[in-house]
């Protein structure tokens, strides 16, 4: 199919309708709220279930439903409402019904502002919820990829019966780019053995997230983490820009790495040696990858839209073995390309921190920003 010039929240709306979602539950919240608006147009449509619910917990427990009949069901919404969903988030977690949540993300902490950012990386990562259960994250850097990411998380939420979360920041539910959408795909004629979808002919299916007994409850755990590790060993994705014979790396998810990879040409041209690494799975983290990289580079710096929380993971894969240093924006903040250059420069001329803690050398550098007004 020809490449068409479409709005990320819409282009996003779309590529779930191709991938097959029969379900879509939300309630608006800038900058997600067109993803919602597409859906309430497109879904009806095509026969499928439509539901602006009464707010952000009804909308994740209306999915939580959904789900458990075995149908594509998802929701999208943005920071302060992805946070409403957490309880509900687990429970689809620990009744083990596969679900896709998109979140584009916005400033922080509280209601912030509506513009873009990445400091959702704990929640979404680190699960969010209560208890132990292990979201996959998919964090793709355009509008393309996010189309193509959607069609995968249903699948990856299908294939393990997990809960997937696709994770952008506001630039890139606004931002409108040219990108292919997929051909719409066939619904299932049957649901899966598992779902609750009438018993007719068979024994009922029973799906709950409730185990009185702690022994039973630690039999499921011990079930999530089994498939969490079949996860990690299957389903690492990532992305990597002039890393061939990079001395330096930069490391960045979403619309940082986008932009880092600007700098990273201009680097390039004026004989610095540093490429690009990308993480797409931001859990299952790219930890050997990362490794990798820390045995042949003399510095890494991890750029982020918020105060370094992916930081602390690559730094702890990194364990010392080369410096790390950091950049971020905060608040909404989006980093220019030259000022991750300057980043850049600084690295490659092994400036080290006074103090050798990466967050407060970088704390103070950016206050000097904000007050010059850049």
């Amino acid at each position: 199919m020809a490449k068409e010039l479409l709005k990320g929240n819409e282009a996003f709306a779309e590529a779930s309708i191709r991938a097959g979602c029969e379900g879509f539950y939300g309630y608006p919240i800038t900058p997600s709220t067109e993803f919602l608006e597409y859906m309430a147009r497109r879904m009806p449509q095509l026969g499928r279930a439509f539901v602006q619910a009464e707010s952000e917990v009804a909308a994740v427990n209306m999915v939580y439903g959904g789900a458990c009949t075995g149908k594509r069901v998802m929701t999208a919404s943005s920071s302060p409402g992805v946070s409403l969903m957490m309880e509900g988030i687990s429970y689809i977690a620990g009744t083990e019904v596969p679900a896709v949540i998109v979140n584009v993300m916005r400033g922080g902490p509280g209601l912030g502002n509506i513009a873009p950012s990445q400091g959702d990386y704990y929640q979404m990562v680190k699960g969010g919820g209560h208890g132990d259960y292990f979201p996959i994250v998919l964090a793709p850097a355009s509008v393309q990829e996010a189309i193509d990411y959607i069609g995968l998380a249903f699948d990856l939420a299908d294939k393990y019966r997990n809960i997937v979360h696709v994770i952008v920041d506001g630039n890139m539910g606004q931002m409108m780019e040219p990108a292919e959408l997929p051909p719409m795909r066939e619904l299932p004629k049957e649901p899966p053995d598992w779902a609750v979808a009438g018993a007719k002919g068979r024994q009922p299916n029973t799906l709950s997230s409730i185990y009185i007994d702690p022994a039973d409850e630690e039999v499921t755990n011990i079930r999530l983490v089994k498939r969490w590790m079949e996860i990690e060993k299957n389903e690492i994705r990532f992305s990597e820009y002039l890393m061939e014979d990079a001395e330096f790396a930069v490391i960045g998810f979403g619309t940082a790495g986008r932009v880092a990879s600007s700098a990273i040409r201009t680097a390039r041209e004026e004989g610095i040696k540093v490429g690009l690494f990308r993480p797409i799975t931001l859990a299952p983290f790219p930890k050997q990858q990362i490794e990798e990289i820390s045995k042949r580079v003399k510095r890494i710096l991890v750029v982020e839209m918020n105060s370094g929380m992916m930081l602390d993971d690559v730094a702890a894969v990194v364990e010392g073995r080369v410096p790390v240093e950091f950049y971020g924006r905060m608040g909404g903040v989006t980093p220019f390309p030259d000022e991750i250059l300057d980043e850049i420069r600084r690295v490659a001329n092994n400036k080290d921190p006074v103090n050798g803690n990466a967050r407060a050398e970088w704390i103070a550098r950016l206050e000097k920003i904000v007050e010059e007004g850049r």
